[in-house]
């Protein structure tokens, strides 16, 4: 304890300090009570909200002997149909039901909101900082980078919650450092990055799917499509 209270002296750190912060790295990640923070757009007009609850389709089909992925949701196709765009197939071609998971479980996607047109254009200083384009490539970026890890974990597919790897979810907070997600809890990040595995197993083994996005229960289910 000598030598440790003399490390923290010459630090200029108390060690009543150092416990508070420890703490709250450890609940951050570990908490005791899983409390939901309100959604980050709360404070947004209603129209320029991610949407509270929506289905979407997620299909596979052939043009012109080429497979793309698809997406449709009440009855309009929406965003570009999509390949795995790798010299090896390995189904990323999916990969947007993370972004759905972002928005389920975080209330967080540019991506999405540029996609459904959803950017909080009433307030110009958010739509340029954290609706724009570099905030979609910070999504995609984070993304990208959780399926290169995934891969090797086997899509997660045995990770129960409070298992991910700590220095990977803290990597995440630091790709969307000085972005409203920075604020969000190591925690609720696990818990989107395993709801959108979840989804995204389902979706390489059936190769279509019915998502729910429901933010009210910060949830992204899938289910077959009929």
């Amino acid at each position: 304890m000598r030598t440790l209270i003399q490390a923290a002296n010459e630090a200029g750190v108390t060690l009543e300090a150092a416990a508070v912060k420890n703490l709250s790295k450890i609940f951050d990640r570990w908490p005791h009570e899983r409390l939901y923070p309100p959604a980050l757009d709360v404070s947004a007009d209603p129209e320029e909200q991610l949407p509270r609850e929506l289905y979407v389709d997620v299909f596979e089909r052939s043009v012109r002997g080429q497979t793309y992925v698809f997406q449709r949701c009440n009855g309009v196709n929406i965003g570009d149909r999509l390949t795995d765009n790798a010299m090896t197939a390995d189904d990323y071609r999916f990969h947007d039901v993370f972004h759905y998971a972002y928005v389920a479980v975080l209330t967080w996607s540019p991506v999405i909101r540029a996609l459904f047109h959803l950017k909080r254009k009433s307030d110009p200083k958010i739509d340029e900082a954290q609706d724009g384009a570099r905030a979609t490539l910070i999504e995609e970026g984070v993304a990208t980078w959780i399926f290169g890890q995934a891969v090797a974990l086997d899509f997660f597919a045995d990770v129960k919650p409070g298992e991910l790897p700590f220095d990977m979810l803290k990597h995440v907070r630091q790709f969307v450092a000085g972005y409203e997600a920075e604020q969000i809890p190591l925690w609720l990040w696990e818990e989107a990055i395993l709801q959108g595995y979840a989804a995204f197993r389902f979706l390489r083994e059936h190769r279509r799917g019915r998502l729910h996005i429901d933010i009210h229960n910060r949830r992204l289910t899938i289910e077959t499509l009929p």
